[in-house]
């Protein structure tokens, strides 16, 4: 698999594959904002190199779910200012590929300078099932570069024009962020220290059962919290409540406890539990034993003392992954367990990788110094995949010859 130190990109265009999905909201005048700039950060690194090397960098990237519609709330113009903010570079701005001055803006790029392709999820073909739409669009894409780079991590997992297709056209190589997500995970997944504890969060436990699946022949131990864990409660016969809680899937967690303890992996639930009536924190808020929650409180959070150990297996480790929340940690009185878990994992000497997505928005929204931490992933979903030990296309497509 290439890099872009093996490729020679200079006075080249370069079509970067980038992923500046970040969160956005509307402000009082109806503008769209920024509110976490983290994955825009995690791309600079590339585009710098790739402009020292003398290269012409055009970013294709997408935001949010458009469906091959044009909505201006995911146009990436903000992300456009933002990123041009941060490289302290212009950035030329193109609309519309379809359009006569796309090529005319790319033909007049210099070397070193950076375009953007407006949202590339407005063309129906990028998320196309049928891969001759991709293959078209894909074409499209291709005449405006000379090198393909990926340094999307966060849609490595997908089969998409913009992702696996174009990389079948163009001369291929991956970015800093892409090598940089393929080391950490490699590390933990093919050669941990001892003791290896995985934290698992999040609201449902039927997004994680792949991971589980997988990571129980590989770590020591194992530490369940947020939402999903609940359904880990209810298969020890427990009462939980009005807490989130996944029925259809108690006979697969059930299964997964028995081959934790057949493997001498420990399991570690929640020992307490924050609960309150309403999500927002206008209701009173309590803490119950986990095997004590009442007829119509949910379970928000962890409690303290399963705080304190789910810290306390987080110090005795070697290597640490962590991956979803521990509760609803947007919300004050129920972030605790979240930032309690952060923190330890950021003063721990374990190795640590973080999951992306909420994991990753937790530990800038609680205000924990990301550079404790040894990798913070980028992408949600690949993380997840590549935990779940799958074969991600948009990595396996640079392999081809």
């Amino acid at each position: 698999m290439k890099t872009i130190d093996d490729i020679d990109v200079n006075n080249q265009r370069v079509l970067l594959r980038a992923d500046l999905n970040a969160p956005m909201k509307s402000d009082a005048t109806g503008q769209m904002q920024i509110t976490d700039d983290g994955r825009l950060k995690a791309s600079v690194a590339t585009i710098n190199d790739l402009r020292k090397k003398n290269a012409k960098v055009i970013i294709l990237a997408h935001l949010g779910r458009p469906k091959g519609e044009r909505k201006p709330e995911l146009s990436l113009k903000p992300i456009s200012k933002r990123l041009s903010e941060l490289l302290n570079s212009e950035i030329h701005f193109i609309e519309d590929i379809h359009a006569e001055n796309a090529t005319q803006v790319v033909n007049n790029l210099k070397p070193g300078e950076i375009a953007m392709i407006e949202n590339i999820r407005f063309e129906k073909d990028e998320t196309s099932k049928d891969i001759s739409d991709r293959q078209r669009l894909a074409k499209l894409l291709a005449s405006f570069g000379d090198f393909f780079v990926i340094d999307g991590f966060g849609v490595v997992h997908r089969e998409q024009a913009s992702v696996t297709d174009i990389a079948r056209v163009l001369p291929k190589a991956v970015g800093r962020l892409v090598q940089a997500e393929q080391k950490a995970f490699d590390k933990v997944l093919n050669n941990p220290q001892r003791p290896y504890v995985v934290v698992l969060g999040g609201s449902k436990v039927s997004d994680k059962l792949g991971v589980i699946n997988n990571l129980i022949n590989k770590v020591d131990k194992i530490l369940i919290g947020g939402g999903m864990a609940f359904t880990f409660l209810k298969a020890q016969g427990y009462e939980v409540g009005d807490s989130l809680l996944e029925i259809d899937r108690l006979d697969e967690v059930k299964q997964l406890m028995k081959t934790a303890k057949e493997k001498n992996v420990e399991l570690v639930l929640p020992i307490d539990i924050v609960v309150s009536k309403q999500l927002d924190g206008s209701a009173p808020v309590s803490v119950v034993l986990a095997n004590e929650i009442p007829v119509g409180l949910k379970g928000l959070d962890i409690g303290p003392k399963t705080s304190e150990l789910f810290a306390s297996k987080i110090n005795d480790a070697k290597t640490v992954v962590w991956n979803g929340p521990m509760g609803v940690f947007e919300v004050n009185a129920f972030a605790s367990g979240t930032k309690t878990v952060a923190q330890a994992l950021a003063q721990s000497s374990a190795y640590s990788v973080v999951g992306g997505g909420d994991s990753a928005a937790a530990i800038r929204s609680l205000g924990i110094d990301e550079s404790k931490f040894d990798h913070i992933s980028t992408g949600g979903g690949a993380s997840l995949e590549l935990l779940e030990g799958k074969i991600l296309p948009g990595l396996a497509v640079l392999e081809e010859v």
